[in-house]
């Protein structure tokens, strides 16, 4: 059947087959489709995930870090594991066969593992205790090992994007990035001490090479998700950065002779990258690493980050990750884009996570978690460790949300979009803004009678 349409002003006909109209449909649904998984992905879904680090020191670790993996994967709320660096100890010789066996070990995960690569995995190889080996020779090798494909490691892996496969950066399989509930995450090879920077004369090509890797995978990823409309922006790494060191540009620095007996920052592009990636995304931006400083929580959460005119970045949230026992706890963060602000972060244990689910069965609430003056311990169990919530400006439904200023000098008061006491609970933290608003959650975990997130799930960007 055909049918005869006039389409501009000339009246020159057109036929217009049944086959026609129906591709014109199905562009027009694929249009719209397109729209709707746009709007999903600026909402999402709840999502949950795990951070452990340092797990894996001895051979005696192994079994515990089987018993955690096996406590997490019980918990259906979890989407999937970030292992932030160090699947070997520093006293552990950097063998094939011991990363062979912890590959095997994690791979063995019902949980999809992400693994980010620690000093200890390569950047110390070199040393006496890790068996005096090339560290870039180990860097190759487990790149191997562990990185073979797109997929993540685990039973059910996700499938992530990795630098590599973009061709002037094809040996960067340890750095990926993937998408859940509307929020990028970003996966960076960046291990402490220094960032793997050597003193040693002529070029530091491994150093100088990842750098420029860092940068453009940061770049790219931040403007990917600010075009793609995502609610956030999650960076993880092994290294310390050392926030509080961070030297402006300076045109005229070549002109100084002067020599100072400070080392070299390590870390001073991959700071400086951050910088532009939270300028670039403009929401919020949570950098999560390793830290040797010990914390009572488990963690620690600050605002540390400054431009090169000195002034905090204030879209930008460190969580500094200190467990006590790190083979068998981990950080949990849960997201929830109708929480204001919409992270929330606990430490779980492997003993508790039996109990919790049997509270369940039986309707029974779960913990309730203490304010941190009334904190146990660092042998109490689950419940005394207090819940805490990312420092992220809250929004409403009805406005559209406010950008975060960089420009703001620390004089001035807090900005209104930041959320408010609500009664029975500290007070937040007036300027100069040293640190960020921390509330405890409430007893039942989910504020506002939003429900506990669901499963995550991982799509390559």
């Amino acid at each position: 059947m055909r049918r005869t349409e006039r389409i501009d002003g000339t009246g020159a006909p057109r036929l217009l087959s049944t086959a026609a109209r129906a591709c014109n449909r199905a562009l027009l649904t694929a249009l719209l489709t397109g729209a709707l998984v746009q709007a999903h992905a600026q909402n999402g879904d709840p999502v949950s995930f795990a951070v452990i680090s340092d797990a894996l020191t001895r051979s005696a670790d192994e079994a515990p870090v089987r018993q955690m993996l096996d406590a997490i994967a019980r918990d259906r709320n979890i989407g999937f594991i970030v292992y932030d660096g160090n699947v070997k100890g520093a006293s552990e010789a950097c063998r094939d066969s011991i990363y062979q066996s912890r590959r095997d070990l994690l791979d063995a995960s019902r949980t999809p593992l992400v693994l980010l690569l620690g000093q200890h995995d390569w950047a110390d190889c070199g040393s006496t205790h890790g068996g005096a080996y090339d560290p870039v020779e180990r860097l190759d090798f487990v790149r191997q090992l562990f990185f073979a494909d797109a997929n993540s490691l685990g039973q059910n892996p996700l499938t992530l994007t990795r630098e590599s496969e973009v061709a002037r950066f094809r040996p960067f399989r340890d750095n990926v990035r993937w998408q859940a509930g509307g929020i990028a995450f970003i996966g960076l090879n960046a291990p402490s001490p220094n960032n793997h920077y050597s003193t040693a004369g002529g070029r530091n090509g491994e150093f100088e090479d990842r750098s420029v890797a860092t940068t453009f995978w940061l770049d790219h990823a931040a403007e990917s998700a600010r075009r793609a409309g995502m609610r956030a922006l999650v960076i993880l790494l092994q290294g310390d950065p050392d926030f509080a060191r961070y030297e402006r540009r300076d045109r005229f620095a070549w002109l100084r002779f002067s020599r100072s007996n400070e080392p070299r920052d390590g870390f001073l592009e991959l700071k400086r990258a951050l910088v532009k990636a939270a300028e670039t995304f403009r929401g919020p931006v949570i950098v999560i690493h390793k830290t040797e400083a010990s914390e009572p929580n488990g963690f620690h959460i600050d605002q540390p980050l400054r431009n090169d005119k000195g002034l905090t970045v204030t879209n930008l949230t460190r969580v500094a990750l200190s467990l006590k026992r790190p083979q068998s706890q981990w950080l949990e963060l849960t997201s929830d884009a109708r929480w204001h602000p919409p992270f929330r972060l606990r430490v779980r244990d492997t003993r508790d996570t039996r109990d919790l689910q049997d509270a369940r069965k039986r309707g029974a609430s779960e913990p309730k978690a203490e304010t941190p003056a009334q904190a146990a311990p660092s042998s109490a169990p689950y419940g005394s460790y207090p819940d805490y919530s990312a420092p992220f400006p809250s929004t409403s439904a009805s406005t559209p949300p406010a950008l975060p200023r960089n420009d703001l000098p620390e004089s001035l008061p807090a900005p209104p979009s930041l959320m408010q006491p609500a009664s029975g609970l500290p007070p937040i933290l007036t300027p100069p803004q040293a640190l960020p608003p921390i509330l405890p959650v409430p007893a039942s975990g989910v504020p506002n009678g939003a429900s506990p997130g669901a499963p995550a799930t991982g799509n390559a960007q």
